[in-house]
């Protein structure tokens, strides 16, 4: 039996629930929270040590995060020790790397432990060890085109996290915390894991089939729902922009009603606010990868290269070109 399938936490088990996560340099100091703090907060809401963890690294250093702090670890990876949970935590850059002694190590790993996961963009190193192959998987929204692109033998799901029993997937730090609690449920129960998120006031927790916005709205309490309805529609047609009155009729409002929703809870037209949508899009395409300029226009719904380069500069009071050198000075 692989431990998430145990109904509850027997406390004559053989002992803890162990898991190794790998941090690679660059992931997201949220990300790693997201995923360790969980597992802390159901020792605790227990009351005696249902999980135990241990961060490991390429070479036993510590890894700098995308934040410029570096993580400590215990140690480095042991591909050849076997664990119940087998994690990759990765960030910015993590479709780039190939080494192949990376790639065997984590393949070697994956393969030794009950259940593996790839947090935020360790996706990627699990697809490249082949360990995703024929599965269900996901990783960040910025990325799904590509890693789709990079891996068609991986059915590619937009969602906030998947669960491929026993593979886990997530797409970023806030469903990462998701994916840990369905985590808990599992390994330890449903009760233990609704301690936990309220250890941490956590009131949004959604399931692993929601997708990824590009707007995260935080609670929805706080907005017109027919504003959250807008800006959906406006996420799903980023690439093939629709006019504000296409979007006022598929919420149901006229135009101008939109409008005036926008202008109070945005302060900005839709017009205005759907540009800034496209063009944020485009910018984190411009310093994040090195999908070609051409194809960053198109992705962000721009019908030529020179009117992307244009509405950019007004912008941004840079062209995408010469942000993206200036990058890698």
């Amino acid at each position: 039996m692989t431990f998430y399938e145990a109904p509850t936490y027997s406390p004559e088990s053989a002992g803890p629930i162990e898991a190794t996560f790998l941090v690679l340099p660059g992931s997201s100091l949220m990300t790693i929270a997201c995923t360790v703090d969980p597992l802390r907060a159901a020792n605790r809401v227990v009351g005696k040590p249902v999980f135990s963890w241990r961060l490991v690294s390429v070479d036993g250093s510590a890894p700098a995060t995308s934040a410029g702090m570096a993580i400590p670890v215990g140690g480095t990876l042991e591909p050849e020790k076997a664990t119940d949970l087998f994690g990759v935590i990765a960030g910015f850059g993590a479709g780039a790397l190939r080494e192949r002694s990376l790639i065997a190590a984590i393949y070697r790993a994956g393969r030794r432990a009950r259940a593996v996961a790839g947090l935020e963009s360790g996706s990627w190193l699990l697809a490249r060890a082949g360990l995703l192959d024929g599965r269900r998987a996901t990783t960040h929204w910025e990325d799904l085109e590509d890693f789709s692109a990079a891996f068609p033998q991986i059915d590619v799901r937009p969602d906030r996290y998947v669960a491929d029993e026993p593979y886990f997937t997530s797409s970023g730090a806030s469903p990462t915390f998701d994916m840990m609690i369905d985590l808990v449920r599992r390994a330890v129960s449903p009760v233990a894991a609704l301690d936990v998120a309220s250890a941490f006031l956590y009131e949004e927790s959604r399931g692993a089939g929601d997708a990824q916005p590009l707007v995260a709205l935080g609670r929805r309490d706080k907005h017109d729902p027919r504003l959250i309805s807008a800006i959906r529609i406006m996420e799903g047609c980023i690439d093939r922009p629709i006019t504000v009155a296409a979007i006022a009729r598929r919420v149901g409002i006229s135009a101008r009603s939109l409008e005036a929703i926008f202008l109070k809870d945005m302060k900005q037209t839709p017009g205005a606010y759907f540009l800034t949508l496209r063009l944020n899009l485009a910018r984190r395409l411009v310093l994040d990868t090195r999908t070609p300029l051409a194809d960053v226009a198109t992705r962000a719904g721009f019908t030529s290269s020179a009117s992307f380069s244009r509405a950019y500069r007004r912008a941004f009071s840079t062209s995408p070109s010469r942000q993206r050198s200036a990058m890698r000075l």
